[in-house]
């Protein structure tokens, strides 16, 4: 049954974009909805020439937003400002906080039974906003609520790669924590295959695979941040869903969820996904001492971002 209906929330943008491309290119996808405040007739149009059979619709502006939302499977929303160099993540809060909370309470509307994956960062506080919204309008459902950590573990799997001389393709690398700096933290010691580094390299791998998004945020030098990975890695976690969501098995992927795994309300464990979203946690697992030490000093920085997060959402009319 390949016949997920996807919508994709900020398609004009410089993630929404190359997302969208990917999603039209995916034979998972049936029917493809683009909606965004500018420029997304153009892009559905453009898209729309394409081959393959994601029938593909553009939706402009808030009145449009109902209609783009009807009937899907699978609603992704990577809109949002990106970072300028100096930001932090948590830089972009009060215009994003606005425009996740705006959106995903059209989700819980129009929608409340979709899988809902956001992008827009400051992800750590995007996703409890998520969930308040959906809690507001008595529709929550954890296990469909999902921040999409994904190019965290795309980062991790080719920088250990290029460091061993491996195939990228066949290396996984989990992430687990959030996704903002020292709140991301790859777990070395469970990558397969196995791999083993010095401390020293160790730490400087890890610290790579933490700040990789201010590398690109750099190297364009005020025109963006991470666009085209992060499209890669947003639909590679689509395809993961939906493929679950059809019936494969064994599919896991890691994502920032409601959470018992640590003292964090939320955090970013393996997945086993299913037809309902999240089928099981399969927790953090075996860590070695350096990566308890990073979770341990990951947790207030986390559970202040989850605050805020809730916090806004309270207040958001």
């Amino acid at each position: 049954q390949n016949n997920a209906k996807v919508a994709v929330l900020g398609a004009s943008g410089g993630i929404g974009q190359p997302l969208s491309l990917l999603l039209k290119n995916s034979p998972l996808v049936s029917k493809l909805n683009l909606y965004d405040i500018a420029h997304t007739p153009g892009v559905a149009a453009d898209l729309s020439h394409i081959e393959t059979r994601a029938n593909v619709k553009g939706f402009l502006g808030p009145e449009q937003l109902p209609e783009s939302l009807k009937g899907c499977d699978v609603v992704v929303i990577p809109a949002g400002v990106p970072r300028k160099p100096g930001m932090t993540r948590d830089d972009l809060f009060n215009t994003n906080a606005s425009i996740v909370a705006t959106l995903t309470s059209a989700c819980a509307k129009h929608c409340p039974e979709a899988m809902i994956c956001i992008i827009s960062n400051p992800v750590n506080s995007t996703i409890p906003i998520t969930s308040e919204v959906f809690k507001k309008h008595g529709v929550y459902n954890p296990n469909r609520i999902f921040g999409v950590t994904t190019l965290d573990i795309v980062r991790a799997n080719t920088f250990v790669a290029e460091l061993k001389g491996l195939d990228p393709a066949r290396v996984s690398v989990p992430v687990i924590g959030g996704h903002a700096g020292k709140t991301i933290i790859p777990l070395i010691s469970q990558c397969t295959p196995k791999v083993d580094f010095p401390q020293d390299q160790l730490e400087k791998l890890t610290g790579r695979i933490q700040e990789a998004g201010t590398e690109v945020v750099k190297a364009k030098a005020g025109a963006g941040s991470a666009t085209l990975s992060m499209a890669y890695a947003g639909a590679r976690f689509v395809f993961s869903l939906v493929d679950a969501m059809n019936g494969k098995e064994g599919v896991i992927e890691c994502a920032f969820v409601r959470s018992e795994a640590t003292e964090s309300p939320y955090f970013s464990t393996p997945l086993l996904l299913g037809k309902n979203g999240i089928e099981k946690n399969l927790g953090i697992g075996k860590i070695s001492p350096f990566e308890e030490k990073m979770v341990a000093e990951a947790m207030s920085e986390l559970k202040a971002s989850i605050k805020k997060g809730e916090e806004f959402a309270k207040n958001f009319k």
